[in-house]
């Protein structure tokens, strides 16, 4: 088996996985790498599989170090980290490599594997990110928007009278209370952005019927009522890793 972590702002997304598939998968805190509580979990979490191998993507770069030493101490493996000089199923075509997420590549390796090329990820997490992949399989660059939680909490931090909400789907437009009011315009109005995100990047890409993958927190909420969402995939990132890991062994 093969360990794969995704290091994200506010949590860390860890997998097992084999030849073919990620087979399980667990979510945990990014913040508990540094109070020890982390590592702890992820012993439990592999428990009697014998670990072969191990990828990580971050955006974290104080939690990296504590994920390859645990994987270190525990299985005495050393940890491939997902970069450019890494990365393998995409090329990449964007003038300063280093600044692309490494989670972001990953997305565009497995939808790459999965869906051909061209091919766009849209991945709803803290922010919501869409990466390209061009016609000849490279990595050309994407959008960054603020993600549907920051945005909801940013409202309630920031004024008097706004609760702090639970996003979740509405049927009417025209809200009937104060949290009503918040959630159609969290919801809808985050559908049509992505809609017209998703139309621009067709008419600049020359392509009518352009995949797009869904990924995230918030990714199955949001693609049930945009038929310009090809696909929902929840293991994206990890099924990425694990490619990346196979390819360099």
């Amino acid at each position: 088996m093969i360990l794969l972590f995704d290091i994200g702002n506010t949590h860390t997304h860890i997998g097992l996985g084999d030849a073919r598939r990620v087979t399980k998968k667990m979510n945990l805190p990014t913040r508990d790498w540094r109070s020890g509580a982390a590592q702890a979990q992820v012993v439990k979490f592999v428990g009697k599989n014998k670990i072969t191998g191990a990828a990580l993507c971050s955006v974290v770069p104080r939690a990296t170090p504590l994920v390859r030493k645990v994987v270190r101490v525990r299985w005495k493996l050393n940890v491939l980290q997902l970069t450019p000089e890494t990365i393998a199923g995409v090329g990449i075509d964007y003038p300063r490599p280093h600044s692309i997420g490494p989670d972001r590549l990953a997305n565009a390796v497995a939808a790459h594997h999965q869906f051909g090329a061209p091919v766009v990820v849209v991945d709803f997490g803290t922010a919501v990110t869409f990466d390209v992949v061009d016609a000849r399989g490279n990595y050309v660059g994407g959008i960054i928007a603020p993600g549907l939680a920051a945005m909801t909490d940013y409202l309630h931090e920031k004024t008097a009278l706004l609760p702090k909400i639970k996003i979740r789907e509405i049927q009417s437009a025209i809200g009937k209370s104060t949290e009503h009011a918040m959630l159609v315009g969290a919801v809808q109005g985050y559908r049509g952005m992505v809609r017209e995100l998703i139309n621009a990047l067709k008419i600049e890409m020359k392509s009518k019927l352009l995949p797009v993958v869904a990924t995230g927190g918030y990714a199955k909420l949001i693609a049930a009522k945009l038929p310009e969402i090809s696909a929902v995939a929840p293991d994206l990132t990890l099924e990425g890793l694990r490619l990346v890991l196979g390819k360099n062994e």
